[in-house]
């Protein structure tokens, strides 16, 4: 029987949310400290722990069949792999930099000076871009005190909150690219893993659409019905049952997140009682 292989974060910003992610799914495995490698009991799929750095290759070369990474990682290594699915979660940027005193008005303001980055390669493609000549430091890590040990005139680096930024006396003053997690895909995948793939994303949709949608029910009196039926955006039309008390009915929904906090006033004032939100496990179109 084929085993599909996904490889993720051995440890970092996207490990706990693909290990989150894929027990959502109701795949299970063991995932102890040091592991490398965890095959799944419930699903045919073996979990390979790895350097972020690393997944493209290995996906690449066929250790792997499918990885979830950072969209910015995918790039950069600039390996020849299949995108198949954006996931939602480990957003950043990464942006150009200068130290606080910098007089900067413009990407022009780069040109002839130093940039330290661990991504020559997206940086280069934005320099090239914009037509600019800038010598390029290529270095591993600690890119934000490059200018303050005089390496480096400005950096490219992931930023999330800006907060290393500042406080290594930086700004930020161009966002070059926006990344989030990716799954990647070996190009030569059998027929027998391509089912398996198949499934895998279609327990990822599922899961990924009801975190974005909540389940609502609510009490409403009779004479109010088509008004909040009205109001509520649901999939296609809500769910409405009789109550005991009579001329009351529960109205049943399902809106997104953000849809709910936008009408949730227009609900009460249409007559709306004993308003429940719940969470959604899976949904299925």
């Amino acid at each position: 029987m084929s085993i599909l292989k996904l490889a993720i974060q051995k440890k970092g910003r996207l490990s706990e949310k693909s290990i989150e992610l894929i027990n959502e799914c109701a795949i299970s495995f063991p995932n102890s400290t040091g592991k490398l490698v965890a095959k799944c009991y419930d699903f045919p799929m073996e979990i390979l722990f790895l350097r972020d750095d690393d997944i493209p290759d290995y996906v690449q070369d066929g250790v792997a069949d499918i990885g979830i990474v950072g969209e910015n990682v995918a790039v950069e290594s600039d390996k020849n792999v299949d995108d198949i699915l954006k996931m939602g979660f480990g957003k950043c940027r990464l942006s150009l930099a200068v130290p606080r005193s910098f007089q900067y008005n413009s990407i022009q303001d780069l040109q002839g000076k130093s940039i330290a980055t661990s991504y020559p390669k997206i940086l280069k493609n934005y320099l090239d871009k914009h037509n600019i000549q800038a010598e390029i430091h290529v270095i591993s890590g600690s890119v934000e005190i490059a200018p303050s040990i005089g390496l480096a005139d400005a950096i490219c680096d992931i930023v999330s909150t800006g907060s290393t930024l500042l406080s290594n006396g930086l700004k930020e003053v161009e966002q070059i690219f926006h990344s989030e997690a990716i799954i990647i895909g070996n190009k030569n995948l059998s027929e027998d893993k391509k089912v398996i793939l198949d499934d895998f994303l279609f327990r990822l949709n599922a899961v990924r659409k009801a975190k974005k949608n909540k389940y609502i029910l609510l009490n409403a009196p009779n004479a109010s019905l088509d008004k909040i039926i009205q109001i509520l955006p649901g999939i296609k039309s809500p769910t409405v049952l009789p109550l005991a008390e009579n001329g009351w009915s529960s109205v049943h929904s399902v809106i997104t997140e953000k849809d709910f906090w936008q009408i949730i006033q227009q609900l009460k004032e249409a007559g709306a009682e004993g308003i429940l939100v719940m969470p959604i496990e899976q949904m299925i179109d």
